[in-house]
């Protein structure tokens, strides 16, 4: 899979999230997944919300996938883009 395709099929299922995917042999992928429905939730739960979306290609095309799962506020947090240095 392209991981394009994986960052569509994040997006239909967590509208309005901001994914970015990458791969470095088209089986491995790392995503970095911003979505408001993270809130609240433990890091397994946001990871489920994103396998979910994936569902029956998680193990057949996309053998591993690494995820960081964050709120708005945590992407935009002392660690996120917005801050100084």
């Amino acid at each position: 899979m392209h991981p394009d395709e994986i960052a569509a099929l994040i997006r239909a299922a967590l509208p309005g999230s901001e994914v970015r995917v990458q791969s470095p042999d088209g089986t491995h992928f790392a995503a970095r997944v911003v979505a408001r429905e993270f809130a609240g939730r433990r890091a397994l739960a946001r990871h489920q919300l994103v396998y979910r979306a994936l569902g029956e290609r998680m193990g057949r095309e996309i053998h591993a996938l690494s995820i960081e799962a964050l709120t708005p506020e945590e992407a935009a947090g002392p660690s996120g883009p917005a801050a100084g240095g």
